[in-house]
């Protein structure tokens, strides 16, 4: 090519155009042509450039590496001026650039370019006005990016919160449902029950794709302008998102909750691509506008008009039909928040995994880390999650309660003051106690002259049995049993120095029922064999014989260990006060959104109106409690809590059964003892009925102290058959059930539909004492210490009363029995005919033998 020719092409290809003649003509004289092959690397960027280059034809690609995103790269057309800024400043090279196909390329050598220079200062204003042009549209791309940040601020979607846990079916699924979605830019509609983190779905599609370094924005279907201002922007006005977000993805969070009149205008977008501006009314329509935006839609539903519109509908399956996953997930949560914190990890325990898989989730993810969260905060440390610092944010109902505390400001103010239960357990009962069993053992040993026996079985136990429906387990909030059993805590702890040790709580859970109900039984053979209810000293064995139990066990472990599982009392107390009319709850909403200490089940200082606490003394959290069972009513956890969270409810009595309940087998078969023990009290007289009321035998059997070994252990056979006869009839009317009903439910569930007419049984049994002996308390009491009871004060109920009370009694348990069992199978009456048969044939049996012979 001639200089001539060069020069022209020069002067109208490159951006030497604007130099004079004779600049260019120089220039043109210095170029050498050189053919270049395809990706050839024609320099290297961090190093100093060998020539100045000119494309004349074919193409090269610029690009800059970069550390921490994908090289930035720009391809190069004929006429592009390579290493003029560089040569001029004498800086190295800022990009690399390889050819991309045959090239023709004109070279000016580094030294011939500098003498260039020198010779025509041109050059140098020529590359000033280069800088200057650049600084200006860099100034205007970073205004613009300044606004367009201020713009997408409130809505960005900075990162993605997590990936998909788990290697379920599910969650192979789903990851390969992402996977595909952001593959293509395609609009997607992700939908699911709420708290599945659809909006985390989203973001895993948009930072997988090759958007990845575009911005994503997320808006709430519900905070959308019915107009589509904020969307679409006016006309000369203030433009939109969309406007604002060019190539970046729009992700509407609930896109359900849409406003209709915004939804044919997103249907528009979805269809063509492009949108409007808003205009003013009497305005004409504005042109369609190109929109560059991924548009991903979530929803709680599937919506059969947007599923036309998508190219991809990505369902996300609930956590309830995810449990194979559940304990990964429960373990990546665990990891997030104490990572976070700097907390050491603790492990799950096996039963706290199966109470998390026997619960559904109705809030999914989000219930279950915000679970997480509060099951760390709860167990203060400690290496292992059982399954008491897991619970729910809601319940299965919260209907009929009235919160008494409230309803009544002065029983809020009692409960949380020094005399409940404190004052009064180490004012009165500590001191009690000691006289009611030196009484016992010092003192006559017959019901008629000694107070003690006649308080224990004339008193307390009808009083007992009396209140379960009423205050449910208040006795263990004033048991001197378990006041003993702090007191030995504080001698280990504070005299010996030793440390308590943690519950074993697994094989307290497996086997504690089974310890109570074994206890229980012995203690029940033992009364009728050796004639407690009569025989002072032996009563006082008794009390001692479960004091020392509390004593032991309290001495060797934290808080009530044996109240909580071991203690007999304590099982009986439990199973009927889950037909209570009363029930100390907590407000989760409460204790999930404000709690951040848990002092009510860990202890701690001060806090607020909060007092200073230990903690509940069998470890459970009030918000947690969906049993009596589980409650001593001991208010510890009324005064730690700073939030008036604490409820003390009047209730339904014993919705609990048929609503959130969950049944144990010791449990059960503590309920047919209790039955049992009814049949074996009235022993006797079942012999008298029986025939055998004049016989050598009867008196044998009634006088073990004058019998040899064989009927001794032919009465104790005989009361062995009396405590299993109630289960036995329960048993055997169950399998008739499950012979005429297509989906019986379980012996274990069904049994608890027995539990009032135990209770009555119980109750009737007792009435006779309470109403014939407690009225003769001060004579008795005189005959104890030897005084005259001549012409004292005795109140005793007519034998008729007696008789009517008990009959009444029966009756209404039987039918509460009835109405019970109905309420728990949930099935037609005549599907449950055998259950209610035996319950009729346990009330008959003991009207045959309580109130019959009255």
């Amino acid at each position: 090519m001639q200089i001539a020719e060069r020069v022209q092409w020069i002067q109208q290809q490159t951006q030497f155009g604007e130099l004079s003649e004779a600049a260019v003509r120089a220039i043109a004289q210095q170029v050498r042509e050189i053919r270049l092959p395809e990706n050839h690397r024609l320099a290297l960027e961090d190093t100093e450039p060998k020539a100045l280059y000119i494309l004349k034809s074919g193409r090269l690609e610029r690009y800059r590496t970069r550390p921490d995103s994908v090289a930035d790269t720009v391809s190069l057309l004929p006429g592009s001026v390579l290493y003029l800024k560089e040569l001029l400043l004498e800086t190295p090279a800022e990009h690399t650039v390889i050819t991309l196909s045959d090239c023709e390329i004109w070279t000016v050598p580094r030294e011939a370019f500098r003498d260039l220079v020198a010779q025509f200062p041109e050059l140098n204003r020529t590359v000033s006005r280069q800088l200057a042009d650049e600084v200006t549209e860099l100034s205007s791309q970073l205004v613009f990016e300044q606004e367009r940040q201020a713009a997408l601020r409130p809505y960005l979607v900075p990162k993605v919160r997590r990936g998909i846990v788990g290697a379920s079916r599910y969650a192979v699924r789903l990851r390969q449902e992402i996977k595909k979605a952001a593959g293509d830019r395609r609009p997607v509609l992700i939908f699911g029950e709420p708290g599945l983190g659809k909006d985390n779905a989203a973001a895993l599609i948009h930072f997988g794709s090759g958007d990845r370094k575009q911005p994503m924005i997320k808006l709430n279907g519900d905070m959308l302008q019915p107009s589509g201002a904020d969307l679409f922007g006016r006309v000369n006005g203030k433009p939109g998102l969309l406007s604002w977000l060019g190539n970046g993805t729009l992700l509407i969070n609930n896109v359900q909750d849409v406003p209709k009149a915004l939804q044919p205008r997103l249907a528009e977008l979805l269809e063509t691509g492009t949108y409007r501006p808003v205009a003013r009314e009497g305005d004409p329509e504005p042109e369609p506008r190109q929109s560059g935006a991924r548009m991903i839609f979530t929803s709680e539903r599937s919506l059969p008009e947007l599923d036309r519109l998508v190219g991809h509908a990505i369902k996300v399956p609930p956590l309830r039909v995810r449990k194979a996953d559940l304990e990964t997930q429960v373990n990546y949560y665990i990891s997030l928040y104490c990572s976070s914190r700097g907390l050491a990890r603790p492990t799950l325990a096996p039963e706290a995994l199966r109470r998390l898989q026997g619960y559904d989730f109705p809030g999914n993810l989000t219930e279950l880390e915000g679970m997480v969260g509060r099951a760390i905060i709860q167990s203060s440390g400690a290496p292992v999650l059982t399954e008491e610092v897991f619970w729910a944010t809601g319940s299965k109902t919260r209907r009929f309660r009235v919160n008494l505390l409230n309803a009544y400001p002065k029983l809020r103010q009692f409960l949380r003051s020094p005399w409940w239960p404190d004052r009064i357990n180490y004012g009165f009962t500590v001191w009690f106690f000691p006289l009611v069993i030196a009484v016992l053992w010092l003192g006559p040993q017959t019901r008629d002259q000694n107070f003690a026996l006649n308080f224990f079985w004339a008193w307390w136990w009808p009083l007992v049995l009396i209140g379960f429906p009423f205050v449910g387990r208040l006795w263990c909030a004033v048991c001197p049993f378990m006041i003993y059993g702090e007191i030995s805590q504080k001698v280990s702890t504070s005299v010996l120095g030793r440390k308590l040790l943690p519950w074993s709580r697994p094989e307290a859970e497996k086997w504690g029922g089974w310890f109570l109900f074994g206890l229980f039984a012995l203690i029940l053979l033992w009364e009728e064999l050796w004639h407690l209810e009569n025989t002072a000293y032996l009563s006082a064995c008794l009390l001692l014989l479960i004091t020392a139990g509390a004593v032991i066990f309290s001495f060797l472990f934290e808080r009530r260990f044996w109240c909580r599982y071991l203690c007999p009392i304590g099982g009986m107390n439990g199973l009927f006060a889950k037909l209570s009319m009363i029930e100390l709850r907590a407000q989760q909403g409460i204790c999930s959104a404000s709690c951040t200490t848990y002092q009510c089940y860990k202890g701690g200082p001060q806090k607020g109106e909060g007092q200073e606490t230990g903690g509940c003394p069998i470890y459970s959290h009030p918000a947690q409690l969906q049993d009596n069972r589980d409650c001593v009513l001991c208010m510890t956890c009324l005064k730690a809590c700073p939030h008036r969270s604490v409820e003390l409810n009047l209730r339904p009595p014993g919705i609990e059964l048929w609503t959130t309940h969950k049944p144990t087998r010791p449990e059960v078969c503590l309920l047919f003892l209790l039955a049992g023990a009814v049949v074996l009290h009235r022993l006797p007289t079942i012999l008298t009925l029986l025939g055998f009321g004049d016989s050598d035998l009867l008196a044998t059997l009634l006088q073990y102290d004058a019998a040899p070994l064989g009927p001794f252990a032919l009465h104790a056979g005989l009361a062995a058959i009396a405590l299993v006869l109630p289960g036995a009839i329960a048993l055997l009317c169950h399998s008739l059930i499950e012979r005429i009903t297509p989906k019986p439910k379980p012996f274990i569930e069904l049994a608890y539909g027995y539990l009032p007419l135990v209770l009555g049984c119980n109750l009737a049994h007792y009435l006779h004492l309470g109403l014939t002996e407690a009225g003769r308390i001060v004579p008795v009491t005189l005959a104890t210490f030897g005084l005259s009871s001549a012409g004292m004060p005795v109140i005793v109920a007519h034998p008729a009363v007696i008789a009517f009370l008990q009959g009444v009694t029966l009756l209404s348990t039987l039918t509460l029995s009835v109405f019970l069992t109905q309420k728990i199978a949930r099935q037609p009456l005549q599907n449950l005919l055998p259950q209610h048969v035996g319950l009729g044939a346990i009330a008959l049996l003991v009207w045959w033998s309580v109130v019959g012979q009255r």
